[in-house]
C-alpha cells in the first residue's frame, strides 16, 4: 500500500463530508424517512451507492465530459426543480391537512408504500443537479489532483456519503419519541416544504 493511500482517502472523506452534511432536499428526505422508520435501508442504500457511483465516474473522468455538455445539466436542472417543487407542495398540504396514516402506529411501523419511497428517492437523487456537481465535478477534479492516489480520494469521499446516510436515516429514529406528536410531524414538514420549494426555485432560476 502507497504511504500517501491513509492520508488521500481521509481527505476524501472530510471533502465528501463538507460537501453532503447541509440541510438540502436528499438529507430532509432520508431524515422523515428515518424518523417513521420507513424504507431506511433502501433510501440509505441508494443514497449512498448513488453518490459511490457517481463519485466513481467523476474519478475515472467523466466530470470533463459533462462540463463540455453543459444542456445535460440545465435538462436536469429543470426536471429536479419542477420535482422538488411539488414534493414541497405536497408537503406543505400535510401541515395543513395532517394525514394520520402518515404518523408512526403505536407498535411504531410506518404507514405507506416502500415503493413510493424508493422511487421518491431515486428522483430525489438523480435529478438533482447538485449531485452532479458535487460528486462527479467537484470530487472527481479534485481526485485528478491526487495523481495516482485518486481512488483513494474517491474511496473516502464515498465512504463518508455512506457514513453520513447511515447515521443520518438509523440516527433519526431517536427522534420518534419526539416526533409522536402531530405537531411535531407538522413542524418537520414544515421544514421540508420549506427546503424543497426553495431548492426547487433555486434550480429552475439557474436552469
Amino acid at each position: 500500500m502507497n504511504h500517501g493511500t491513509v492520508p488521500a482517502a481521509l481527505a476524501g472523506f472530510g471533502t465528501g463530508l463538507s460537501l453532503i452534511v447541509a440541510i438540502g432536499a436528499q438529507n430532509a428526505f432520508v431524515l422523515r424517512q428515518g424518523a417513521r422508520r420507513h424504507a431506511v435501508f433502501a433510501v440509505v442504500a441508494i443514497c449512498a451507492l448513488s453518490d459511490a457511483l457517481l463519485i466513481a465516474l467523476g474519478v475515472a473522468g467523466v466530470g470533463a465530459f459533462v462540463t463540455a455538455w453543459p444542456a445535460a445539466l440545465t435538462v436536469v436542472g429543470l426536471a429536479g426543480g419542477a420535482f422538488l417543487i411539488c414534493y414541497g407542495i405536497l408537503a406543505a398540504r400535510r401541515v395543513l391537512r395532517p394525514d394520520p396514516a402518515a404518523a408512526l402506529t403505536t407498535a411504531g411501523v410506518p404507514q405507506g408504500s416502500a415503493r413510493r419511497a424508493v422511487a421518491t428517492c431515486l428522483a430525489m437523487t438523480w435529478l438533482n443537479p447538485h449531485v452532479y456537481l458535487d460528486t462527479v465535478l467537484l470530487v472527481g477534479s479534485l481526485a485528478a489532483d491526487r495523481g495516482d492516489l485518486r481512488w483513494a480520494f474517491g474511496i473516502g469521499a464515498g465512504l463518508a456519503s455512506l457514513t453520513w446516510f447511515a447515521t443520518l436515516g438509523y440516527g433519526a429514529r431517536l427522534l420518534s419519541g419526539f416526533l409522536a406528536r402531530p405537531s411535531a410531524w407538522r413542524a418537520l414538514d414544515a421544514l421540508v416544504a420549506a427546503t424543497m420549494v426553495t431548492m426547487g426555485g433555486l434550480l429552475l432560476a439557474r436552469a
